[in-house]
C-alpha cells in the first residue's frame, strides 16, 4: 500500500466528514452526483466508491471501468458540468476502489435538478439563501459591486469627484461623465434612468457608509504583541480612494522608524516594514474584500512584532493560499479597474509577488496568509531570516536621517558620510566616502564633502592629499 493509500485508509477509519464520503458500487448516478455537487459547493473533498456503512466497511468494486464511467456521467449531470480530475483506481487490502477528488475553490456554483447543495458535516444539505448568495458572489456568478444600490439615487454621488476621474482618462475624456460611469459599471440603467451601483457609491459616493455598512477600515497601533488597553485608533471612512489615502497616512504616522546599516554603511529602509509592502496589503484588502458582508470591515492592526490586515470574505474564486502568488481572479473587477485608473494598483495583480520581493530585500520573513472563519488575514513580521544582522546606529546618528541634518538638506552620499562620523569615527576622507559609495565618481565625492563644509556641517583640516573632514561642533 502506497503512502497516499495508507493516508486515505487512515482517514476512512476516522469516519465521514465534510471533505470525505463513500458509497457502495451499487449507488445510483444521482447519489454520486449529490455528493460531488455538495463537495464542489463546499471545500472540495474526496468521494470513494467501494466502501459502505458508517464504520467504513471495505467491500471494493467488481467493475472498475463501469464505476468510472458512472462517476463521469454524474459529474456531467451537474449544472454547469463539474470538471474534475479523472477518477482514479486504487487498492486497499487488495480491494479495488474508485476515488474521485474535488479540488477546493471550484470556479462555479453547482446545482443538481435545480437544487444547490453543500456539505454539512458528513451530510449533504441545501444551501440556505444567504449562503447561496454569498457563494455566488465569491465565485463570480453574481457581482455585488454591479448591483444597483438599494435606496440610492444619482444625487448620492459626488459628481465633482466623478468629473475629475473622467477628465484623467485620456482617450475617454471627451465622453460624458455619466456615460463613462455607465461603461465602468458605476451606474446602471433601471426603468430608463441611471442609478448608482454599489461600486459607484464606494468609489464616488458622498457618504458610502450610509448605504454599505462596514465599508470602512479600523486602523490601530497597539503597544504589545496582542490587543490591549494602550493603543492608537482611527476609523477610516469615505470613498475607497479616500480610505487608501488616509490608511497610508496612518501607516506613515504609526509604523516605527528604525535605522540599520550594513558593512557598507548604506542607509536602510527607515520603517519597520517596507512601506510599499504595507501599503500594497491595504490596497489589496480594499480592492478585493467581500463588500456584501454587512457589519464587518477591514482591520489594519499594527503590533509590536507584526502588522495584520484582515478583510471580510474568503479568497475569491479559484484563489487559494497555495496558489495566491500565481492565480489571478477579481471579486470586484469594477473597483479594481477604477482604482487602477486612479493609479492605486497595477492592472492587474494581487501585488503578492511584490510584497514577497520587498520583504525578501529587507531579509524579513515572507508574508503569512491565513483564512479565518469569516475572512482572510495577512501578516508582516519584523523578524529577520538572516544571521547577518545589520549593526544598529547610535542615537546621535539618527539626526542624519530622512534627508536632513540639523535642519539642512543633505543627499544620500552626504548622509552616509555623517552616519560614518556618528559611528565613532573622528574623521572622514575622500577615500573613506569613496569606499562607502564605490559606484560614485570621485569628483562627485569631493563636491559632496565640500558642500558639507559650505553648509557648516563639516570642517576641513589638513592640506591636499592629507586633508580630512571632521564634524563641526554646534
Amino acid at each position: 500500500m502506497s503512502s497516499d493509500d495508507h493516508d486515505l485508509w487512515q482517514a476512512v477509519k476516522k469516519g465521514r466528514n465534510t471533505r470525505l464520503d463513500w458509497l457502495a458500487e451499487s449507488a445510483p448516478i444521482g447519489a454520486l452526483a449529490t455528493n460531488l455537487a455538495a463537495m464542489a459547493n463546499s471545500q472540495g473533498g474526496t468521494l470513494i466508491v467501494g466502501i459502505v456503512g458508517p464504520a467504513g466497511t471495505l467491500i471494493g468494486v467488481r467493475d472498475v471501468e463501469n464505476v468510472i464511467d458512472r462517476m463521469i456521467q454524474a459529474a456531467l449531470s451537474i449544472e454547469p458540468p463539474l470538471i474534475i480530475p479523472m477518477p482514479r483506481t486504487t487498492r486497499i487490502h487488495d480491494r479495488p476502489l474508485v476515488v474521485a477528488r474535488i479540488p477546493p475553490g471550484m470556479p462555479h456554483v453547482y446545482s443538481l435538478d435545480g437544487r444547490y447543495l453543500c456539505r454539512d458535516g458528513s451530510e449533504n444539505g441545501p444551501l440556505n439563501p444567504r449562503d447561496l448568495r454569498r457563494l455566488l458572489i465569491e465565485r463570480g456568478e453574481v457581482s455585488f459591486e454591479t448591483q444597483i444600490a438599494r435606496g440610492a439615487s444619482i444625487s448620492d454621488l459626488d459628481w465633482e469627484r466623478a468629473s475629475a476621474y473622467a477628465s484623467g482618462l485620456g482617450s475617454m475624456s471627451d465622453t460624458s461623465v455619466e456615460t463613462i460611469l455607465l461603461k465602468r459599471g458605476c451606474l446602471a440603467e433601471q426603468d430608463g434612468r441611471p442609478r448608482p451601483t454599489n461600486a459607484g457609491l464606494l468609489l464616488f459616493g458622498k457618504d458610502p457608509q450610509a448605504f454599505i455598512r462596514g465599508a470602512d477600515i479600523t486602523a490601530a497601533r497597539f503597544a504589545g504583541d496582542t490587543m490591549g488597553d494602550t493603543f492608537t485608533r482611527q476609523d477610516i471612512t469615505g470613498t475607497l480612494p479616500e480610505q487608501l489615502q488616509r490608511a497610508e497616512t496612518f501607516l506613515v504616522d504609526n509604523l516605527r522608524r528604525g535605522v540599520q546599516i550594513g558593512k557598507s554603511m548604506a542607509r536602510a529602509e527607515s520603517f519597520e516594514y517596507p512601506l510599499e509592502a504595507a501599503r500594497e496589503l491595504v490596497v489589496n484588502a480594499v480592492a478585493h474584500r467581500d463588500y456584501s458582508i454587512i457589519g464587518d470591515n477591514i482591520r489594519l492592526f499594527i503590533f509590536r512584532d507584526r502588522m495584520d490586515v484582515t478583510s471580510p470574505g474568503g479568497l475569491p474564486g479559484p484563489v487559494t493560499i497555495a496558489n495566491i502568488k500565481d492565480e489571478r481572479f477579481s471579486r470586484n473587477p469594477v473597483i479594481v479597474q477604477v482604482l487602477s485608473d486612479l493609479g492605486y494598483i497595477e492592472r492587474f495583480g494581487y501585488g503578492v509577488d511584490r510584497v514577497y520581493d520587498l520583504m525578501h530585500e529587507r531579509r524579513l520573513r515572507a508574508p503569512q496568509f491565513e483564512e479565518t472563519s469569516g475572512g482572510f488575514r495577512v501578516a508582516l513580521y519584523g523578524e529577520t531570516v538572516s544571521d547577518q544582522a545589520a549593526e544598529p546606529v547610535s542615537e546621535a546618528a539618527l539626526l542624519a536621517l530622512n534627508g536632513e541634518y540639523r535642519g539642512v538638506a543633505i543627499n544620500p552620499r552626504q548622509e552616509a558620510a555623517l552616519l560614518y562620523l556618528n559611528k565613532g569615527n573622528s574623521r572622514i576622507t575622500n577615500s573613506d566616502l569613496q569606499n562607502l559609495c564605490p559606484d560614485v565618481h570621485p569628483e562627485t565625492i569631493r563636491r559632496d564633502l565640500a558642500a558639507l563644509v559650505t553648509k557648516n556641517i563639516l570642517k576641513k583640516l589638513g592640506e591636499k592629499r592629507g586633508s580630512y573632514y571632521v564634524l563641526r561642533q554646534e
